[in-house]
């Protein structure tokens, strides 16, 4: 929050320890790390045809994006520690664009199975 406007109402949110700075920012990276890894595992499934789990698996690492993305970069950085502010790190548009693009492919993974009459 060190480039944001400088209001009082806000800047009691900045985190001003390091240590909880570079933990979140760890934290960050595997969260990312998992779900990419989970994303290539679920793309192996569905070049091996087996559709049932590349299905399930492409949901959880989708929806693993679309938490980080949605909820930690748009709705906690965006709003609560207001990125949108800053001309330096204002990473709202990237994020709005991972979280859409995940949103979108989860939607045709979802469409693409096959259903069972009942």
């Amino acid at each position: 929050m060190d480039t944001t406007f400088k209001d009082d109402d806000l800047m009691w949110r900045a985190v001003t320890s390091k240590g909880l700075q570079d933990a979140a920012y760890v934290v960050i990276i595997v969260w990312e790390t998992v779900a990419a890894l989970v994303l290539v595992y679920g793309t192996w499934l569905w070049v091996r045809r087996d559709d049932g789990r590349a299905r399930r698996v492409s949901t959880y690492g989708l929806l693993m994006l679309m938490v980080l993305f949605g909820a930690g970069f748009i709705a906690v950085g965006g709003e609560w520690f207001a990125m949108w502010q800053s001309k330096d790190w204002n990473g709202l548009e990237a994020a709005t664009r991972v979280f859409l693009l995940s949103g979108v492919v989860l939607v045709v993974v979802q469409l693409t199975g096959e259903r069972s009459a009942t």
